[in-house]
Formats: structure tokens, C-alpha cells, sequence
């Protein structure tokens, strides 16, 4: 990366379940842990995993430098809590067809 910016992903044999309104929404034993420097360490579910059914595609996208175009989904009680980039940039090419949450139980 650029400028002392760092971005390193990995296979964690951790176990994840997203948990929303009493709801599972996701549950993984394959994530991808995406530590980012000045970022909180984020978890990354292969699309596979993901209750895609319980989500509604949102009209907001962001841009990283980093990893490029994020689209998001929400829930009818939670906006934008679910992000992917569909064409991530090639550094961080792992990320592609994988969906990440604001809140996740690592278990």
C-alpha cells in the first residue's frame, strides 16, 4: 500500500455468527479477518454464508483508495449494516464475493 498504509487479510479458523434482532443473518467458520491501519479489524463472510434473502440492496456506495466501490444492504431497522466491494482492487482481490458487518459475535 501507500504512504505507511497497510492492509493484510488472512483466512481465520474462528467462527462467526451475526446476530440482529434476535435474527441470525450470518454464521461462517471460513471468514476472512481484513486488518487495516487506523481501522478496526473486520470480518469478511463468504457470500455463501450470509442470509442474503433477509437483506435489501441500498442505493449507498462508498470509495476506498485501498479497496475500491462498496455496495451496501440493509435491513427495514438497520441501514447500510452490510458492505461488499464487487470489484475490489487487486491487493485486496481475497475480499471479492465476501459481505462484511458493523457488529459481528467472533466465537
Amino acid at each position: 500500500m501507500t504512504n505507511g498504509h497497510r492492509i493484510t487479510i488472512e483466512r481465520s479458523g474462528r467462527h462467526v455468527r451475526v446476530v440482529h434482532g434476535g435474527q441470525v443473518l450470518a454464521e461462517s467458520d471460513q471468514p476472512l479477518v481484513l486488518r487495516e491501519t487506523g481501522c478496526p479489524e473486520r470480518y469478511y463472510l463468504p457470500a455463501e454464508d450470509v442470509r442474503l434473502d433477509l437483506l435489501m440492496p441500498s442505493d449507498t456506495h462508498t470509495y476506498c483508495p485501498f479497496k475500491g466501490t462498496a455496495s451496501y444492504w440493509s435491513l427495514p431497522d438497520a441501514a447500510d449494516l452490510v458492505w461488499a466491494y464487487p470489484e475490489p482492487k487487486p491487493d485486496v482481490g481475497e475480499i471479492k464475493d465476501h459481505l462484511c458487518f458493523y457488529e459481528v459475535e467472533v466465537l
